[in-house]
């Protein structure tokens, strides 16, 4: 006797990450070819054969999603993210990729069980608790920009809700257990979630409180209200502890400029500045005239008198213009650009 099959059993993560990649504009495909390989906005992961028995497929779909979430989507359209994969080119990226891996997963107690199992895994294990820190250098800040893309197009809602749901599946799971070398057996236990309901209270700002948070700032129609930045508007507590995109005011401790530059480098693409300005007559070879204005001249994506590359300096410093004058350390226009450059999460 034979019986018609009217549905078919996929693992229950498989279901959840191969379903969330395809809302994120990713589509997921087993290959007997290679381990993993990105072409078209395809993911293709290796059959079973190719994978190491702690490997499972959602792991595997975290990691390319997080390569896509550093490369940006100039990177989409590239093969295997526009990484070089046969040598060390790329190594700055791959450190980013795992450092994003780390800090979303942790989010939800995940950064243990889905961690990567290639060459590595060495340096994933070495991140500190915060696998942002220290938020400086190439990787770091490559990193942080990827964090943020996280809660845009086409990522966002899809990839935390597929987080979410992975952690619920493995949370049940875990009590489960029979032998402590499954996988399962190093899920954690979840960051509490913030009590503004957006975001969460992770271990790694332990001790911080949303009063102290650069993000923080008191109005609101008259009112002498506490509001976060981070979170739209959203009405705060300044002693509620501080969430994942918590960061330190300009007070505590202040803003090192010398270490950021955000604001010389990709956080603003021009600088105009007055016919009237002094830096036009004493520093005139940086001085570009666009008919209608006149502009600070950049080299690649920063100003033409930045030098270094932390620490960074002024070469113009006592003759900068106005605008520069004006931006201050921890202001609105600081914060934002401390954002668009990977300082700030």
């Amino acid at each position: 006797m034979t019986r018609d099959l009217s549905h078919r059993y996929r693992d229950p993560l498989d279901q959840v990450w191969i379903a969330a990649a395809a809302r994120m504009g990713f589509s997921v495909a087993r290959s007997d070819e290679s381990y993993a390989h990105v072409a078209g906005g395809q993911i293709f992961i290796g059959e079973t054969a190719f994978l190491d028995d702690d490997d499972c497929l959602a792991q595997m779909i975290v990691h390319e999603l997080c390569h896509a979430l550093v490369e940006g989507e100039r990177g989409h359209r590239e093969p295997d993210w526009g990484l070089d994969n046969t040598s060390d080119r790329d190594l700055c990226r791959e450190h980013a990729c795992l450092r994003v891996q780390a800090y979303l997963l942790g989010l939800y107690g995940l950064r243990r069980m889905l961690a990567p199992t290639t060459e590595h895994r060495a340096f994933y294990d070495a991140l500190p608790e915060d696998p942002l820190a220290p938020r400086a250098g190439t990787d770091a800040e490559a990193a942080i920009l990827g964090c943020g893309r996280a809660e845009a197009l086409p990522f966002a809602p899809h990839l935390h809700d597929a987080l979410a749901a992975t952690a619920d599946i493995a949370a049940v799971a875990a009590r489960f257990k029979d032998d402590p070398a499954m996988l399962y057996a190093t899920v954690d236990a979840r960051p509490p979630s913030h009590p503004s309901g957006r975001g969460v209270v992770p271990p790694w700002h332990a001790g911080a409180r949303c009063g102290d948070c650069a993000w923080a700032f008191v109005g609101g129609r008259g009112q002498a209200v506490m509001r976060c930045r981070a979170h739209g508007g959203h009405r705060i507590d300044g002693d509620w502890p501080g969430c994942e995109r918590f960061e330190a005011s300009a007070g505590s401790p202040p803003l090192d400029c010398q270490d950021c530059a955000a604001c010389c480098r990709a956080g603003y693409d021009s600088v105009t500045v007055s016919r009237r300005d002094p830096v036009v007559r004493r520093q005139p070879a940086l001085v570009v005239d666009r008919g209608r204005y006149l502009e600070i001249a950049r080299t690649g994506d920063h100003c033409a008198a930045l030098s270094g590359g932390g620490p960074f300096a002024c070469t113009i410093y006592e003759d900068r213009p106005r605008p520069c004058r004006e931006l201050a350390p921890g202001s609105d226009h600081c914060r934002t650009a401390r954002r668009r450059v990977g300082k700030s999460v």
